[in-house]
């Protein structure tokens, strides 16, 4: 009795001899793939957070020019007879570039450059017939400001400007109908 119930209990899984294991290889490429998956999202993002850190190190250098043109407008002369100027004119910060002028605030990571140039050769511009501008000239400048910032990033920003000034006897102002400067 006893051998016809170990007979009747069988193993619940056959048991092969020479398995083949084709699970085991298909579970190591599906693993395989999903490593490659990974590794590739990672270096996306990695790409992606430099260059989000590489626009913010190009706005920051914007700015910069920016600043320059503001400081321009503050600080220089706008006079036409004396040629280009540049601000800042020499810089005592070692950490700034040579010649540019550090943005407080950054420590010494972001600065500017700026000229101010005459325009047409420094000669002022007449006023229009029949304003009340007709007694006052223009002298044009340009303001041309260059940033840097971290990574080498720089922008470089250009403004123009027309100072108002007393009339030049030498100018005459140009009448709207003629294309020839008559008195």
């Amino acid at each position: 009795m006893g051998n016809r119930i170990m007979r009747a209990i069988k193993p619940p899984f056959p048991q092969h001899a020479a398995q083949r294991g084709a699970a085991l290889v298909v579970g190591l490429l599906l693993l395989l793939v999903l490593t490659l998956l990974a590794i590739s999202g990672m270096n996306t993002a990695s790409l992606e957070l430099v260059m989000a850190g590489n626009t913010q190190y190009y706005q920051n250098a914007f700015q910069a020019a920016e600043t320059g043109i503001e400081r321009s407008l503050i600080v220089g002369g706008f006079n036409p007879s004396a040629g280009t100027e540049r601000i800042p004119a020499a810089s005592s910060d070692p950490e700034v570039p040579s010649g540019s002028e550090s943005i407080p605030g950054t420590d010494g990571v972001d600065a500017f450059v700026a000229t101010i140039t005459p325009q047409l050769n420094g000669a002022p511009q007449p006023a229009m017939w029949g304003t009340s501008w007709d007694s006052f000239s223009t002298f044009h400048f340009e303001i041309q400001s260059t940033g840097t910032s971290a990574r080498n990033a720089t922008a470089t920003n250009r403004q123009g400007i027309a100072v108002i000034a007393p009339h030049d006897p030498t100018v005459m102002p140009i009448d709207p109908v003629s294309t020839t400067l008559t008195p």
